[in-house]
Formats: C-alpha cells, structure tokens, sequence
C-alpha cells in the first residue's frame, strides 16, 4: 500500500500536525525522515521492518556499509538513519556540556554518548575548570591500550594548553565489560603520579562498557 492511499487522517505527516509528535510510532517517526519506501513498501512498512528486525540499539550501531547492505536501504536512506542517530546524539550532549561534572555517572551519562558504541577501544581525556565543567574532550589514542602508548606528555599536553584545574580519563571496552584490566591499573597509576607532578589532578578514571561503567574513585583504586 501506497501512503497515498492510506486515509489521509492515518498518514504520519497528517497525524504529526494535528496530534503532534508524540503520538506516533516509532516506525511513523522513521518514515517521515525517510519521505519514501520502494516499490514493495512504504516509508512506515519499511521503517516498521527495519525497527522489529534490527531494533532502534541495533540500527544505531550499524555501519553505512552494513546499512546499504540491508534490503531497500541504499545510500540516500542509510545516511538519513546516520545523520538521525548523530542528531540525537549531539542533542544529550547539549544537555550535560554545561553542567559541572559531579559523579562518575556524569562522565558516564557525556562519554557514552562518544564511546560506547565503537568497536575499538578510545581513551579520551576530559578537561576540567575550576568549577568541574568540562572545556574540552580529546581523544588521545584508538585501539588497544597499553603504557607505550598512553603517554603523559600527550594526556597532559592540551590540558597545560587549555589551563584545565584537572582532568578525568575515560576509555570504552568494546566487549561490554567495564571492569579494569592490569594494563588499565598501570596506566591510571603511571598517570596519576605525572599529575601530581604537574599540578593537574587526575580525578577519576572511568570505564565505559555496554550499558554501565567502572569508576576507578568510586571503586577506591
């Protein structure tokens, strides 16, 4: 069936401007970013396949390629799916980049947003102000973590430049796990200890898994 000749009362569009956004389905909300469906479905048919097969997580995580490779997805529909999810994205962080970094559960709540669905580890640093609000995050390296390649002249090099009070190291463990590795332990040590040489505290060191995280403060490590 054609969304033309749906009544014009139950097309998404219709049902948006006279009942507002929250009345429609999650594969209605798809289906208007998507405009069009193929000839075998409309936009809401095909965004109601998509969710029940691959679920809103799932498509979250998916690649372009991996996209493109699902049936009727091609690369005009793929890149909407991409820039929705990024949108979001941008929008919880909005939220949280002006408020003062309290808990371990605020690092958790900004970082995931960045790192928890990557499929490599990043270890990212944090700056912090006088007033724990964040100034800037950097990624200082992707992959396997070890001590070689954390540096501290390269973790402490932008928090000298932009002046940070302090600091919170964050990295994600693709497996979902967050509890820490011995290679984490040394890394946080051997990090500390140039912060306190630099006058630049490490205040915390947290993990980011899957749908948790691991406070090296909170877990007194």
């Amino acid at each position: 069936m054609r969304i033309k000749d749906i009544s014009k009362e139950n097309r998404p569009r219709e049902r948006l401007e006279k009942n507002g956004v929250h009345v429609l389905s999650d594969a209605e909300l798809l289906a208007i970013i998507f405009k069009t469906g193929n000839k075998q479905e409309n936009a809401v048919e095909m965004s109601d396949r998509l969710i029940s097969k691959y679920g809103i997580g799932k498509l979250n995580e998916l690649s372009l390629k991996e996209l493109q490779e699902i049936d009727g997805i091609g690369p005009a529909k793929s890149m909407q799916i991409k820039a929705l999810f990024e949108f979001n994205k941008r929008h919880n962080l909005s939220k949280v980049n002006n408020l003062p970094i309290k808990t371990a559960k605020d690092v958790f709540l900004y970082a995931s947003e960045k790192l928890s669905n990557n499929k490599k580890e990043h270890f990212m640093v944090l700056h912090l102000d006088t007033k724990n609000k964040i100034i800037k995050d950097e990624i200082i390296s992707i992959g396997t973590l070890n001590a070689s390649i954390i540096h501290p002249r390269e973790v402490f090099k932008s928090a000298i430049k932009e002046s940070a009070n302090s600091i919170i190291l964050v990295h994600n463990h693709p497996s979902g796990d967050s509890e820490p590795s011995v290679e984490d332990k040394e890394i946080t040590e051997k990090l500390m200890e140039a912060g306190e040489i630099l006058n630049i505290k490490v205040l915390d060191h947290v993990i980011i898994g899957k749908d948790n995280y691991h406070s090296f403060k909170e877990n007194t490590l």
